[in-house]
């Protein structure tokens, strides 16, 4: 089996003792738990085969009452199997939710870091939570969270919260047969759909699996083919209609992503979702021609560097100045994904970078004929008053009362805004205040489409967002990339245009070994 060189899901954590026995919430296993454990347990995915690789991903997580969950059938009969070897087959199963007494009441303690607004900077706070000495998962049950058992040390500054549950039943699905009758049915269940599962408005090949998760509730995964993924993938992220070698560079990065990304979900049993936390997957057989063509011209290659698959992200567009990863996400810069200047020669000597913060405007300005200033949101506004601004921060800050100022703090080299300050107004007129900082920006002021804008006030209470590009803005640019291929630019020369000092490799060739990588940003 083959393994990229990411940041490994260690295992599962108890708080006490290792428990003697595996307690699985899809009830493979009943025998309770002596100790207290960090999360109800799951067996992490296989790693994926360089020769075959093969993902799993979340059609649908965290799964449970009071909707029943029914499984449909495209054409001819579903067949079910559960970890008893069971079998049922039929065109249709409508299973029910049932709630299983434990033989032994089962402990969750941990202590919780976050919520963080991407698994990004999770996984940041994660590496500085082991460097302190601790063991950690990262985990979603509603938000990006780190995880960690009661007494494991806590880096300096942070003081995570502390959650202590007594679960004394499990949840479980059973069938009801046309008799009357139901059936528990003993998972993980395996399905197969030989002419297709109906899900959402599309059809899966499958095969499938019903399956636990770390929160107690149940997920619906396919097992699917990295080539097949790739498929359900491409014309949703970047358009059916882009021209052949922008295609070509989204499966590319797909594909690349989706491999550095394979440990995203350890936690829960499966390696990917398939909703915009990961990449947009949806039914593959609406690909066409040129979406297939662009799969098959670059099957099994992905974008390397120093041996192991970049962190190939991309977004719809830079606004024509593109950000380093580190003005996005908390972490480390990384050497292939560096702020610059997305225009031809002559665009990018009116622009100097970094940029000062007095000189944003003046540079959105001369970037407004950069590459991909076709696209919608490549320059906007918005106005945004005190309520909504109240609404958006209603979780991250519930306790905040009317703004009554925003400030930029601090701005990246490409001139993105790196930490917006929101003071307020309490009850009683004292003063608050909290501070974004970088992908909770978006995350929290969900209007705003990039975090590249020009801030000033607009009357009492109202404030103007003039900015440039939708997405993060570091690495690809689809926008760009389509512009791009239509000047004619290759493959080759796109991804080299976006992820400067990184190789196209076949899958095959890259290390086999995690540690065996000279790299692995």
């Amino acid at each position: 089996m083959f393994r990229f060189p990411f940041p490994p899901a260690p295992p599962v954590l108890q708080a006490g003792i290792w428990a003697s026995a595996l307690l699985l919430s899809g009830g493979c296993n009943a025998a309770s738990l002596k100790a207290a454990a960090l999360h109800w347990q799951v067996p992490p995915p296989p790693p994926v085969s360089a020769v075959a690789p093969v993902l799993w991903v979340a059609l649908a997580a965290q799964l449970q009452p009071p909707t029943p969950l029914r499984l449909r059938s495209a054409t001819g009969n579903l067949r079910l199997e559960t970890s008893k070897g069971e079998r049922f087959a039929a065109p249709e199963f409508l299973l029910q939710w049932r709630s299983v007494p434990l033989a032994e009441p089962l402990t969750l303690r941990r202590q919780v870091w976050g919520p963080f607004a991407s698994y990004e900077s999770a996984e940041e706070a994660a590496a500085r939570w082991r460097q302190a000495g601790a063991e950690v998962v990262i985990a979603h049950p509603a938000e990006w969270e780190v995880w960690a058992a009661l007494e494991a040390p806590v880096p300096a500054g942070v003081t995570p919260r502390r959650l202590e549950q007594v679960q004394r039943q499990r949840l479980a699905l059973e069938l009801r047969r046309p008799g009357g009758d139901a059936v528990l049915l003993e998972g993980p269940l395996r399905l197969e759909a030989p002419g297709g599962l109906s899900w959402q408005g599309g059809v899966f090949a499958g095969p499938f699996r019903l399956q636990g998760d770390a929160y107690g509730s149940w997920t619906l995964v396919e097992e699917v083919p990295l080539e097949r993924y790739l498929l359900g993938v491409v014309p949703h992220e970047i358009g059916a209609g882009a021209p052949p070698a922008a295609l070509a560079a989204q499966a590319v990065l797909a594909r690349t992503w989706a491999l550095r990304n394979q440990g995203r979900f350890a936690v829960d049993g499966y390696h990917l979702c398939a909703d915009t936390q990961c990449q947009v997957y949806a039914d593959p057989r609406q690909a066409g021609p040129a979406v297939r063509r662009a799969i098959g011209v670059t099957r099994h290659q992905v974008l390397a560097w120093q041996g192991a698959p970049i962190h190939g992200v991309y977004h719809a567009t830079n606004g024509g100045i593109s950000a380093g990863f580190e003005e996005v996400w908390n972490g480390s810069a990384l050497p292939y994904l560096r702020p610059w200047v997305d225009g031809p020669g002559a665009i990018q000597t009116k622009v100097t970078l970094p940029l000062e913060p007095a000189g944003v405007a003046a540079a959105l300005a001369a970037t407004s004929r950069a590459y991909g200033f076709d696209h919608p949101r490549f320059r906007w506004s918005r106005l945004l008053d005190g309520a909504q601004i109240q609404r958006a921060l209603a979780k991250t800050a519930p306790q905040l009362g009317t703004p009554t100022r925003l400030t930029v703090l601090e701005r990246g080299p490409s001139g993105r805004v790196l930490a917006l300050a929101i003071d307020a107004r309490g009850p009683a007129g004292e003063p608050q205040s909290v501070v974004l900082r970088r992908d909770a920006i978006r995350r929290n002021l969900r209007q705003l489409p990039s975090t590249l804008f020009v801030l000033r006030p607009e009357g009492s209470g109202r404030w103007r967002f003039d900015g440039g590009g939708f997405g993060h803005g570091a690495g690809l640019s689809q926008a760009g990339a389509i512009d791009l291929a239509r000047r004619g630019w290759s493959l080759a020369q796109i991804l080299g245009h976006y992820y400067p000092g990184t190789s196209l490799e076949p899958l095959v060739a890259l290390p086999r070994d995690p540690g065996s990588a000279a790299g692995s940003p």
